[in-house]
């Protein structure tokens, strides 16, 4: 025990004074939220990298790997960065070029007036609350299987370190931790799969002795499962903000793509290790363990406490990283797009500041709350993802490729398809609820644009080949 608290109180004492450190630095509310859009390569690379490796890779994945084997990885972790990657490729230049704060941003840079509100409430409410809650969870958890606490206890002690850490330090302190941050998280999942693979005898022992459904990359349902699972989580990346944010905070273009593609392959490379870890686990755990516990049990029983504790911090790491680019991603949607656009349009840079701040810490309190409530990171987790693709992705591509599309029917298609996603569970109907979300998504958006017209305050281009703000405003100077 006596090293776990020497290396949390190390980790996070180093992590509050960075924070600090920033507090001083930080002027201005772009410098807060976005890194005045100037952040370089190996930072956004780090970022990337230690914001994708949170609770669902360390405990999700993991946990999924031990009850469903690699399958998981290919129906989950694969095929979200195959998508991110294509975010990346398609997007990041066009979505750089726009200079904007948030994906709610995009859809009032395209529509004006107040259209960015519905994007706006389902990124900060509908995902980064309960994947912020995900974080609180898996750090109230390491808590517990190291040092003992309840796990309330460490759900407050989480709640209050990342409230110490993100509201000083906002996005800069974030990004240059995240940059020292992916080297530990690199080394913990390498060195515990290492160690666990020789705990069971190699991988030829493991292999030889694992069933093969748990070797397959097609789950035990069949090819359909997969795919079906696999669409209930990979497009939503194309709509992930956290990944907008750092498109947005890249100092150029091209650091946007190149970072971009960099970050999201190491991570797709990496992401193996925890399922590899989840299926070498079956050797040796109790079958019926609860698969949020796997990696925090193997970790404690496996390593020397001096090396277990190199693990826990790096899962911290991740954690903390999530949590914060989750609680400030949520701020920057009240801040942006409801202080500024609703309540205070003529907000000074030092109000849009201090109003940051607060927003921050009113997302990770609503995390805290969501937090008692989850009771399966994975399935929390899954959830989260496909509501906010159901609602938001093919707004999103129409707002890129198609002109046709109109304000009224992004406005229909995202509120029709909130409610048809929540209450398709209970409609009994046989197909599967990705599959029906997004199909009822896609075609109530054609409909409805092509039974609309275009609002006066619309920017009738695509963001593909326009920067909609300059149009807006050479629109404006015309009239």
């Amino acid at each position: 025990m006596y090293w776990y608290i020497t290396y949390f109180t190390l980790y996070f004492g180093i992590m509050i004074a960075v924070a600090w450190y920033y507090y001083y630095k930080i002027k201005t509310y772009e410098d807060y939220m976005i890194g005045s859009w100037s952040t370089g390569f190996w930072k956004i690379t780090g970022t990337i990298i230690s914001t994708n490796a949170g609770a669902a890779v360390f405990i999700g994945w993991v946990g999924l790997g031990f009850t469903v084997g690699f399958s998981g990885y290919f129906k989950f972790a694969l095929v979200a960065y195959a998508f991110s990657l294509i975010l990346v490729f398609l997007f990041a230049k066009p979505l750089r070029r726009q200079k904007l704060f948030t994906l709610a941003d995009l859809f009032t840079a395209r529509f004006g007036g107040r259209s960015g509100i519905v994007p706006s409430i389902t990124s900060a409410i509908v995902y980064s609350v309960p994947t912020l809650g995900l974080q609180l969870v898996g750090m109230s958890t390491v808590f517990n299987i190291t040092l003992g606490w309840e796990l309330n206890t460490g759900l407050i002690v989480s709640t209050i370190l990342i409230l110490l850490f993100s509201i000083p330090g906002g996005l800069p302190a974030t990004i240059i931790t995240d940059a020292v941050q992916a080297l530990i998280i690199i080394l913990g999942l390498i060195v515990l799969a290492v160690t666990i693979v020789t705990h069971v005898g190699g991988l030829g022992y493991l292999f030889s002795n694992t069933s093969f459904e748990y070797l397959s990359p097609i789950s035990p349902d069949g090819l359909s499962d997969t795919l079906l699972y696999a669409l209930s989580v990979g497009p939503f990346y194309l709509v992930w903000q956290s990944t907008w944010q750092r498109i947005f905070a890249a100092k150029d273009e091209r650091t946007a793509l190149t970072a971009g593609i960099t970050g999201h392959l190491i991570v797709a490379a990496i992401s193996f290790f925890p399922f590899l870890i989840g299926v070498s686990a079956r050797q040796f755990v109790d079958l019926n363990m609860e698969q949020d516990l796997v990696f925090s049990y193997v970790t404690n029983e496996l390593l020397p406490a001096p090396v277990a504790g190199i693990i826990f911090v790096a899962l911290l790491a991740a954690l903390m990283t999530g949590a914060t680019s989750f609680n400030l991603q949520g701020a920057s949607n009240l801040t942006r797009d409801f202080y500024q656009r609703l309540i205070n349009p003529k907000a000074t840079n030092a109000k849009l500041l201090l109003v940051s701040r607060i927003s921050v810490a009113i997302v990770t309190i609503l995390g805290t709350g969501a937090a008692v409530f989850i009771t399966n990171i994975n399935d929390a987790y899954r959830w989260a993802l496909m509501v906010n693709g159901v609602i938001l992705v093919f707004p999103f591509l129409a707002i890129m490729f198609w002109k046709r599309v109109t304000k009224k029917g992004v406005f229909i298609s995202m509120i029709g398809s909130l409610i048809f996603i929540l209450i398709y569970p209970y409609t009994g109907m046989p197909f599967d609820q990705a599959l029906a979300g997004y199909t009822f998504s896609f075609v109530l958006l054609v409909i409805a644009s092509l039974l609309t017209s275009h609002d006066k305050s619309e920017v009738v281009k695509t963001a593909m080949r326009h920067k909609l703000e300059d149009e807006k405003t050479l629109a404006k100077e015309l009239e």
